[in-house]
């Protein structure tokens, strides 16, 4: 099994969920996250004056997959999720050394 994390742009969330029900992913974790790459951050206006921020607004997803379905998930990511522009995010593969569903008990692959 696998785990795979992706930081990605708030506005690219839809397609990319979209894609991953494409290749069968039937759930995952969406949280609001902050943070900065070589982008370095952004200049805002706020009440008139110029201020320099470091960290951006992004959406980090994570994922548990079978390792059948790893490589899809990753390409249907990035795919997605790509604008061509800097700062359109990461994707890390992490092995899963299990799951477990609480309701059923049910373990491994089952229990994703």
């Amino acid at each position: 099994m696998k785990y795979i994390i992706a930081v990605i742009k708030p506005f690219k969330l839809d397609e990319v969920r979209e894609a991953l029900s494409g290749v069968g992913v039937t759930g995952m974790t969406v949280s609001e996250v902050k943070g900065f790459g070589r982008q370095k951050g952004q200049t805002e206006i706020y009440r008139g004056a110029e201020y320099s921020t470091n960290m951006l607004p992004k959406v980090k997803l994570e994922v548990a997959v079978d390792d059948a379905i790893a490589a899809g998930v990753v390409e249907a990511i990035g795919t997605a999720a790509n604008t061509g522009a800097i700062g359109d995010g990461k994707i890390f593969v992490l092995e899963l050394a299990g799951a477990t569903r609480i309701r059923t008990g049910e373990t491994g692959a089952e229990a994703l």
